[in-house]
This record gives structure tokens, sequence and C-alpha cells, in this order.
């Protein structure tokens, strides 16, 4: 299993910017999925964006122009970049991963971001 960790979180303005990290404990070339959620208080964990193992990419329309989400396989690390960031985007953000379509989820332990003037 590749456990990840999160890191990155913080206060941001509205229309402000932040990037995310998602550190790995092992190699993320091969891994079939890696991925952002986000959860808010007294919502449920969504699903922000995710990248597969061949390249094709998701994103939450709520995000889509505004976050980008990439991976460096050599640093073992995925990123979420996220701009002109809203009030409505304050939650904590997990990363997840999954070796195989077969295998379990792996979770981080999750960063807050909050969006406040």
């Amino acid at each position: 299993q590749v456990q990840p960790m999160e890191s990155g979180g913080g206060l941001v303005q509205p229309g402000g910017s932040r990037r995310l990290s998602c550190s790995a404990s092992g190699s993320i070339f091969n891994l079939y999925v890696m991925g952002w959620y986000r959860q808010a208080v007294g919502k449920e964990r969504e699903l922000v964006a995710s990248i597969r193992r061949e390249g094709a990419i998701y994103y939450a329309a709520s995000v889509k122009g505004r976050f980008t989400i990439s991976r460096d396989n050599a640093k073992n690390t995925l990123y979420l970049q996220m701009n002109n960031l809203k009030f409505e985007d304050t939650a904590v953000y997990y990363c997840k991963s999954r070796r195989s379509i077969t295998s379990p989820d792996s979770w981080g332990q999750g960063t807050q971001v909050t969006v406040s003037s």
C-alpha cells in the first residue's frame, strides 16, 4: 500500500491561490488512480479531481477551470493547484490512492483549507 500524506493547507483570501501536495510512501508511477477529495463541515466527502495511471483527468464541475491536478512521478507526489478560491472551497482536503482497480483505497489524514477575508 502507498500511504499518502497531504500538506499545504492554510488560510487564504477569496480569489487567492494555494497548492496542496500529497507525498506518497512509495512509487506512484503505476498506481491505478490518485485523487483529491474534500469534506466541508456538515457535508459529505466529495471528489474534487482525480488522475488515472494512463493520464485521464477528472474535475468536479465546481472546480473546473480553477483547480489543476498534476503528479510528479520522480518525487512520488501529487499536487492540487487551486486558483481563484471561493468561500465554498473551505474544507478538509484529502488525498486518496488506489494501487489497482481491486485494491482498497489509501487515505491521507487531510489538510484544512480555509477561504476567508
